[in-house]
């Protein structure tokens, strides 16, 4: 059943169109905390409900028991290669080849190295890398560093749109590397048109998909695609730390070679030889020895995601993204409140950042409420819209709460001015 948005003016609208969701069981297959609006999963999603017995399972009986022998009966050694297969079903790359490992910037280095690897043997002359200056800092701090390891000419050039990019890709780039869903604004780029122009100039192209996996459908393998990473705690709930994943299309896989060459990435690594031999397929992107406990339960959630229709959970979430936007706007319009993200819904991902000049502490209040976001510099509130446990009641709540903070001004308390490590 379409619902239409434009007709909610009420919180009973809000509960009809839940109850009319298609995707609203969706919410039983997660744990959630009483009385919270949980706006965060951008930045870690909640918790399967089935990733506890699968940790009790690992934990007490394949480890606790099986022990050493769980390498071969309970199929360890094969489980980054065989979550990467479910991963690339999700992301359109089934042709390529993936593994699910490490964290996202230690991939984006293999990435990086990949990609000039092949640079360098067909076109050596070109030594520029191009990224977005809105990029999330540890991809420009890992291009930052491979540049500096390099010691050959390469330099980083950084562009704000498509008009600088087209504007900056020449003879000299190698590559290009951009966040589908920008981490601040939630701007998302045309990956199949910006993969065509990349490809047009004889650069190849790398995708970081942590803001889209989980949220937004994606296809690799359609958009040509040369290389994608991502991580999993965060739409596709994989749990605190959850291992990153990193894909390499088909045209690729068998010339590519990454710098990060560890046992676990050899042909044969328990030959144990002094030499290292690449493994042919997606294996050769591995490095070192996985995190079994972190896998395992991060396959909770993604079989939940591999269960979703994709065109569904997209358009739930430009519902509720719209809802959201359209409700700040007429209820709190005397605030001084910037909309961030793109009212296009082409151009958006799946969350929305709101721009005040007090918001870490207007997120502070919100958080204490109940309302759970989080807080970017410079002065920016995110509200992540995770269609598969929120819905429409959630963001009429949720925009009420902030109502509260700002007309009462609760925010001013003292305690909301006080910053931890983490923001």
């Amino acid at each position: 059943m379409t619902i239409d948005i434009r007709a909610i003016e009420t919180r009973e609208h809000c509960v009809e169109a839940d109850q009319a969701d298609v995707l609203a069981s969706f919410r039983e297959q997660f744990t959630i905390p009483a009385d919270m609006i949980y706006l965060d999963g951008n930045s870690l999603g909640v918790m399967p409900s089935a990733a506890p017995a699968r940790a009790q399972q690992v934990i007490t009986v394949e480890w606790g028991t099986d022990l050493i022998e769980s390498w071969n009966t309970n199929d360890w050694f094969d489980l980054p290669v065989r979550l990467g297969r479910k991963i690339a079903r999700l992301v359109g790359g089934t042709d390529g080849g993936c593994v699910v490992t490490d964290t996202t910037s230690i991939n984006v280095f293999k990435a990086l190295g990949a990609a000039i690897n092949l640079q360098r043997e067909d076109a050596p002359e070109r030594r520029v890398i191009i990224s977005e200056r809105e990029n999330f800092p540890s991809d420009l701090y890992m291009i930052e560093g491979f540049i500096e390891m390099l010691d050959q000419g390469y330099e980083l050039r950084l562009i704000d749109d498509l008009a600088s990019l087209e504007g900056e890709l020449n003879d000299d780039v190698a590559v290009v590397l951009l966040t589908e869903v920008n981490y601040r604004t939630g701007r998302l780029w045309n990956m199949k048109s910006v993969t065509e122009t990349v490809h047009e100039a004889g650069a190849l192209m790398i995708w970081d998909l942590c803001h889209s996996v989980g949220a937004v459908p994606i296809n690799l393998e359609a958009a040509g695609a040369d290389f994608a990473v991502g991580c999993t705690y965060k739409y596709l709930n994989g749990g605190p730390g959850s291992p990153a994943f990193i894909w390499v299309s088909g045209d690729h896989l068998a010339r590519a070679r990454q710098p990060l060459s560890g046992w676990w990435g050899h042909s044969e690594p328990f030959e144990m030889d002094v030499a290292y031999t690449p493994a042919s397929d997606a294996r050769k992107l591995l490095t070192g020895t996985q995190p079994i406990i972190s896998l395992a339960t991060m396959e909770c959630g993604i079989d939940i995601a591999l269960s979703v229709d994709q065109q569904q959970l997209r358009e739930k979430s430009l519902n509720l993204t719209s809802l959201f936007i359209r409700l700040v706007e007429e209820r709190l319009a005397h605030h001084p409140l910037t909309l961030v993200t793109p009212r296009e819904t082409s151009e958006r991902g799946s969350h929305v950042s709101i721009q005040h000049p007090e918001g870490f502490a207007v997120m502070k209040a919100l958080i204490a409420n109940g309302v759970v976001g989080d807080y970017r510099e410079p002065e920016v509130l995110r509200f992540g819209i995770t269609p598969l446990y929120l819905g429409y009641a959630d963001v009429w709540d949720a925009v009420e709460m902030l109502r509260r903070v700002l007309d009462e001004e609760l925010w001013r308390a003292p305690e909301f001015q006080v910053r931890g490590a983490v923001t």
